[in-house]
């Protein structure tokens, strides 16, 4: 029988072996391929780069808010990048972005492609407007051709903060561990009374039945939510009926109004009005405004 003693560890090079550490970083520090969101993830440091980073993130904020104050009431639609345009989902996407444009709503994606671009694609073919919020990441994702107004961001919770602030409602199609993130954010704020009963809608039931039976036969059952923090998200298939039920909250349960007049842009300020969406799209590789 071996004698028990010490674990031992990986060796340098071993496929299990940490990555070496970096010198002045603490080794408790969370790992990242970003070097920035290595250094603020790394623990306390000095006061003067912390101030600095507070800062940084104040502008990120700044920028955004100015940015959208303009967009008018938007609607933020969630999904994966991966789908090409030939897929069901991408279809579905596409029409739910018309949809939500004739009834006067701004959409909002994650700006890149696959559901995001279908949505944005939807909406610029209705006459409507779109903006994108993208995150920056070591791969660097291009926006889609169908955009009126491009952000990107450092930080993701401030670039959640952007889809959550300005949207009456979220609808969020097949996707991934986002599109995951992203429901269940919201799910979490509407669950807490952090922000009203917007509405929440799947779309693509065959895809989200798994999700929606864990959550009732698991969750409900065992109590850990309840069972009316499950009928606040709606499952359809139906854009028509989406676009109803998000109309229908906007006006009813939020008193949005459908009028003309919207808040003047402070060119002292550089404020602008998002670019009409009926200007030519952009060529490949060109970014639209910001």
């Amino acid at each position: 029988m071996k004698e028990s003693g010490p674990e031992e560890l990986p060796r340098p090079g071993d496929p299990a072996a940490p990555p070496p550490d970096v010198p002045g970083r603490p080794e408790w520090g969370k790992r990242t391929e970003s070097a920035e969101e290595g250094r603020f993830l790394a623990g306390p440091q000095s006061r003067l780069a912390e101030l600095v980073r507070l800062f940084r993130i104040l502008g990120e904020f700044v920028r955004g808010f100015r940015a959208l104050h303009f967009a008018g009431p938007c609607v933020t639609v969630f999904g994966s990048a991966r789908f090409a345009a030939d897929h069901p989902y991408y279809a579905l996407a596409r029409e739910v972005g018309a949809r939500l444009a004739k009834a006067g709503f701004t959409v909002m994606t994650g700006g890149g492609p696959g559901i995001m671009e279908a949505a944005n694609r939807g909406a610029r073919e209705a006459g409507g407007r779109n903006i994108g919020c993208n995150i920056a990441l070591p791969h660097e994702q291009q926006p889609n051709p169908y955009l009126d107004q491009w952000l990107e961001f450092r930080y993701f919770f401030v670039r959640k903060v952007m889809l959550v602030k300005y949207s009456y409602a979220f609808v969020a199609l097949p996707g991934g561990f986002g599109t995951m993130d992203e429901i269940f954010e919201c799910a979490t704020l509407i669950q807490t009374g952090k922000i009203k009963d917007f509405p929440l809608i799947l779309m693509g039931s065959d895809y989200w039945q798994p999700l929606i039976g864990y959550l009732r036969d698991t969750m409900v059952r065992r109590g850990t939510i309840a069972a009316a923090d499950l009928e606040r998200i709606v499952v359809t298939d139906s854009p028509e009926e989406a676009v109803a039920r998000i109309r229908e909250a906007a006006t009813e349960e939020f008193g949005l109004k459908w009028q003309p007049a919207e808040p003047q842009p402070v060119w002292l300020l550089g404020e602008h009005r998002p670019v009409p969406a009926q200007r030519k799209a952009p060529a490949p590789g060109e970014r639209p405004a910001g």
